[in-house]
């Protein structure tokens, strides 16, 4: 189950070392959970690995790793620390994508590409309260206008993953100057004055993922901050891969609750048995439906992680496709989750054990981009367009 994607000796040496750290997680992770706080130590280990920097190309400190790594790894991760891994994944997958989209000019790109080289981590800020989920178009309330030579950016952005450890931050605002509006991304270190972190993060799941909010208060910026803009509505319709870190977030916890399961089955043994139940045939069969699961969710995520490797060449199909590996890996999880806890009954579900905790995080997996109903929306215009309604 943990290394069977992996494709060379690379990939498998780095899948150890990864997973090396990942399993050594676990008990903080736990930990983190029941006291909602946040994974500094597991945070600083990764970031000594070198880890954080390997979506970064070689010429610049990185290692220049594969979109299909990146999956692979942060699977990985998933399986030791859900939490860790979807915040980590934010970073990892956002800096990769600005390495293949090449979205904003080089003399800018290239300092921020060295600064995370040198061990920085950033995220981007995105969500608002008032706005929902980026996805959805909503008119950024966080704005920035001029400033002398710079700019001011005033707003308060939410589920800021990573937000205790983050050394920058991209912030999507709505740019204001005379009649004009237009969306426009600021790259912010995180000690600059007017920027701080309100911790309201008290989620039900992925309660160690440090998604608090960022406050910006008046922040005064120079104006090579300005990073990225566009006119204000303008949406890329182009496909991003590279979310793909979320589908393999949850399909690693997963994983993680199906060996929780195992491991119980093969410990357990009431006295009116002689062996562990694991030997049942109706825990026999719960097992069964668990790997065949996953091994159908994860096979269809990598089959789709080795395509966007090289251009898709229908790439509004590909968009549905990916959107439809997140869908399936949630509701595959989300069946993994209830089927492990079927196995441990209600030890399972003791607030010191394992699988409550992955059940609630696996959970979170229904708020995380992109959404179930787009996906299906999708799918249904392709469908209409086949048969000429569209």
């Amino acid at each position: 189950m943990k290394d069977s994607f992996a494709r060379t000796e690379t990939e498998r040496e780095r899948l150890a070392m990864i997973g090396g750290l990942a399993d050594s997680f676990k008990p903080l992770a736990q930990t983190v959970d029941q006291e909602g706080g946040f994974a500094f130590d597991s945070v600083e280990r990764l970031r000594a690995s070198g880890y954080t920097s390997w979506p970064v190309p070689r010429e610049y400190g990185g290692e220049g790793i594969s979109f299909y790594e990146q999956v692979l790894y942060q699977e990985r991760i998933a399986m030791g620390d859900p939490a860790l891994a979807l915040a980590i994944g934010w970073h990892v997958s956002t800096v990769a994508e600005l390495v293949a989209k090449q979205s904003w000019d080089e003399d800018k790109l290239v300092p921020f590409l060295r600064a995370v080289a040198g061990g920085s981590l950033m995220n981007r800020a995105a969500t608002e309260k008032g706005t929902g989920s980026p996805s959805r178009g909503g008119k950024m309330q966080t704005t920035a206008q001029r400033h002398g030579d710079g700019y001011v950016v005033r707003g308060r952005k939410t589920f800021t993953s990573l937000a205790p450890v983050l050394d920058l931050v991209a912030v999507s605002t709505t740019l204001i100057e005379g009649d004009t509006e237009d969306a426009a991304d600021f790259l912010i270190p995180m000690n600059t004055p007017g920027v701080s972190v309100d911790p309201v993060w008290n989620m039900m799941g992925m309660r160690g993922t440090g998604s608090h909010d960022l406050v910006l208060d008046d922040v005064v910026l120079p104006a090579e901050a300005l990073v990225h803009r566009a006119p204000a509505g303008k949406r890329s319709g182009s496909a991003n891969p590279y979310l793909l870190h979320v589908p393999a977030c949850y399909l690693g916890a997963a994983v993680a609750a199906r060996d929780e399961a195992l491991a119980f089955a093969a410990g357990y043994q009431p006295n009116s048995l002689d062996r562990p139940i694991l030997h049942l045939p109706h825990i026999g069969t719960l097992i069964g439906e668990i790997d065949v699961e996953l091994a159908a969710a994860r096979h269809f995520m990598y089959s789709v992680a080795a395509r966007w490797e090289q251009p898709v060449a229908d790439e509004a199909a590909g968009i549905a496709e990916l959107g439809a590996v997140k869908v399936f890996a949630i509701r595959t999880a989300l069946s993994v989750a209830d089927k492990a806890l079927r196995i441990a009954g209600a030890h399972g579900l003791a607030q010191t054990h394992p699988l409550q905790r992955l059940f609630r995080d696996i959970r979170f997996g229904l708020s995380n981009p992109p959404m179930e109903d787009a996906v299906l929306r999708l799918y249904h215009q392709q469908a209409l367009r086949e048969q000429g309604e569209a």
